[in-house]
């Protein structure tokens, strides 16, 4: 069965979409929550003010492509397919979402909520964490390497069980990184 190619497309307001792959095409204010998006390709897409929250993504592909001001709770991108895996994130809700074992190093995340997001054993060398809150974020033999938090905040990362080369950090952001010592900071 041939599967359907979508090239330079906007949807606005939709809630199912065909199975296919979908190039540079954006989505504006689409519900796809709680729908199956597996198997998807989407390549050099925009999401924009879409709600994808609980949508199951097993083996979907995300190429290069930019999600702003969505809402996307709950999400497995841990089961996506990892080739060329690769996405931005701007003025997001990620809020208990899993990138467990991922391989996505250079994302932006901006302006996001990140409450309770697994980043165990990911790859996030050269990430950039700007202004987002990563309250409960998990973050386990993850891979940090030159990642910025300079900006980002509510942060716990053991500096022991993750590698941290070069990465950035705030001043106000050493609490996070010496939370495990019980020890007093002040200003």
């Amino acid at each position: 069965m041939e599967q359907l190619f979508v090239q330079d497309k906007v949807f606005d307001k939709i809630d199912v979409l065909v199975i296919g792959e979908y190039d540079n095409c954006n989505f504006n204010n689409c519900n796809f929550s709680n729908n199956d998006l597996s198997q998807f390709s989407f390549v050099s897409c925009k999401f924009n003010a879409c709600d994808i929250s609980l949508t199951k993504l097993n083996k979907t592909a995300f190429r290069d492509v930019q999600f702003k001001d969505c809402k996307m709770l709950g999400l497995r991108f841990d089961i996506c397919n990892e080739f060329g895996l690769s996405f931005s994130f701007d003025n997001c809700q990620l809020n208990h979402s899993s990138f467990y074992k991922t391989t996505i190093t250079k994302t932006i995340f901006k302006n996001s909520q990140l409450q309770d997001v697994d980043f165990a054993e990911a790859d996030l060398t050269a990430a950039v964490f700007d202004n987002c809150n990563l309250i409960q974020a998990i973050f386990d033999r993850t891979i940090l390497e030159k990642a910025d938090f300079r900006t980002s905040y509510n942060y716990y990362i053991d500096l022991e069980s993750n590698r941290v080369k070069k990465a950035k950090f705030s001043i106000d952001g050493v609490v996070g990184l010496l939370a495990k010592y019980d020890v007093l900071i002040e200003k």
